[in-house]
């Protein structure tokens, strides 16, 4: 099977050449390559491949390289071999090279917008933005760097008297390895810190969706970082992720993903204790709406945080308590919206894969046998025949201990009725993957008050999804082990040491 030059793939930046490139029936599906010591490598060196569907079609878009462990260790050796000199450059140039980034990234935001689109499913207004927060994540390191300096102090305390300064060190190769619902965002969320703080890296994107990642290697040649200096390899978790996380030149891992990976990665790193880690677990966001707000704006906001990227978001509102004194007026609104806005092939895009499709359709199941009110959508039929569509489906009469705590990452939201804060607050803090919090009310004090409560990494009052870099996003529950964005990604990326010089004064 012939691959297609990356130069060929670039020019693919607009929706009818994309599309009438995957329609050709002479057009052989797209063939990805590891990208190693800046360059592409040649598929000859694969085995063995992983085949990818496009998840609005169900049909085959992409050949992903299942790289074996000779090919991960080629890698590693080579972000190794170009650690020395790249931790050794200056802030200055560091920054220089994100922001070249940055800038080839905004020239072809619309080649990544719809292979976002095509690959991982998700509407094409939800892929423009998560491009342009990926481009952002560049433009932040490049600056972030460039405005903090070490710290230095005087100490007088016993003894001899000394200047102690605050020294960062890169901590090495990193490996990074992301999640599928949002490939690109992800991707550069973490390679972005890395470059910045003087790591090198290898990245191993999710096998679901690599085309965007394929494409970024691109810019980093065409940026022209040093070779070796960040690797994307391609491949499995049990695999080639196992083979990378494990390796011992990589005394870093930054990880995005489920559960049942985040366990393994700790499982198998255990006998390291001096390898970093950073696990970013999917979660979800509780969405509290309390009697005082508007209730049309709440169900708009509520649908919006519940529906976007069709549920497949670390941040979806899917769980929704809802005051009792409000209940039914905000459910016939949230109806409204729905019905209104997540229509097929509009804002509502499919879920990733069919394997994922039938785990929600496993659940849809079960919920209809503990006697769920569909409020709206239904069981989806067990096999699609044109592509991995669920209809947005509204869910209620849900028992709190049952499927409000699942983890179902999909285009289902669950509403339930509370009767008062700290009620709902418990119901909240019982789900141990809590990635954010959602509150609707005018009420400055119960904002506070719920807030502080809450047990999630970010709360948003009254807005959802609007985030800044410079904040970070720590870890306060059990969604994992990470810290990113601003200070928070310094700590993960670099070791703190303290240099003490002899201090004389009068």
């Amino acid at each position: 099977m012939a691959s297609q030059p990356i130069s060929d793939m670039w020019n693919l930046n607009t929706h009818p050449r994309i599309t009438g490139y995957l329609n050709n029936p002479e057009t052989d599906p797209i063939q990805l390559k590891n990208f190693i010591q800046g360059q592409f490598v040649e598929s000859e060196q694969v085995s063995h491949w992983i085949r990818s569907f496009a998840p609005r079609s169900g049909r085959l878009l992409a050949i992903v390289p299942r790289s074996s462990s000779n090919v991960v260790e080629y890698a590693v050796n080579a972000a190794a071999t170009a650690f020395p000199a790249w931790s050794r450059t200056t802030a200055q140039h560091r920054s220089e090279v994100l922001f070249r980034i940055a800038s080839i990234m905004e020239q072809k935001r619309d080649l990544f917008t719809l292979w976002e689109h095509f690959d991982q499913g998700k509407a094409i207004e939800r892929a423009h933005i998560e491009v342009e927060r990926s481009i952002e994540n560049f433009r932040h390191y490049a600056n972030y760097i460039l405005e903090h300096d070490t710290e230095a102090h005087v100490n007088r305390g016993l003894g001899v008297s000394t200047l102690t300064y605050d020294q960062r060190m890169p901590v090495g190769v990193f490996a990074i390895i992301t999640d599928w619902n949002m490939p690109l965002y992800l991707l550069t969320s973490k390679i972005a810190p890395c470059l910045a703080f003087g790591c090198t890296g290898v990245a191993k994107p999710s096998e679901l969706a690599s085309i965007t990642a394929f494409l970024f290697a691109e810019v980093l040649r065409r940026a022209d970082l040093p070779p070796g200096v960040m690797n994307i390899v391609f491949g499995d978790g049990p695999g080639t992720g196992s083979t990378l996380v494990t390796s011992p030149l990589v005394p870093g891992v930054s990880f995005s993903g489920g559960v049942e990976a985040g366990i393994q990665i700790r499982e198998n790193i255990a006998p390291d204790l001096s390898k970093r880690l950073a696990i970013d677990i999917k979660g979800s966001c509780p969405t509290i709406v309390f009697p005082d707000f508007n209730m049309d704006e709440a169900a708009s906001i509520a649908a919006f945080s519940a529906f976007e990227n069709s549920g497949q978001l670390c941040f979806s509102g899917s769980r929704i308590y809802v005051h009792q004194s409000v209940y039914q007026e905000f459910l016939e609104l949230l109806l409204t919206h729905v019905h209104k806005r997540y229509h097929r092939r509009a804002a509502l895009g499919p879920v990733i894969s069919l394997d994922h499709y039938s785990k929600i359709q496993s659940y849809l199941m079960e919920a209809d046998e503990r006697n769920a009110t569909f409020a709206t959508g239904t069981i989806p039929v067990e096999f699609p025949p044109d592509g991995f569509w669920i209809e947005p489906t509204v869910l209620t009469n849900v028992r709190h201990e049952g499927l409000m705590r699942r983890e179902i990452f999909g285009p289902v939201a669950t509403v339930c009725p509370f009767g008062n804060v700290e009620e709902v607050i418990h119901m909240c803090n019982t789900e141990r993957r809590a990635n954010g919090a959602l509150i609707l009310t005018n009420d400055l004090c119960l904002m506070a008050h719920a807030s502080k409560k809450l047990d999630a990494d970010i709360v948003w009052a009254s807005c959802w999804l609007g985030r800044d870099l410079g904040a970070g996003r720590a870890d306060l529950r059990a969604a994992g082990t990470s810290g990113e964005g601003g200070s928070l990604g310094r700590e993960m990326f670099t070791r703190l040491r303290a240099v003490h010089f002899p201090f004389y004064y009068n």
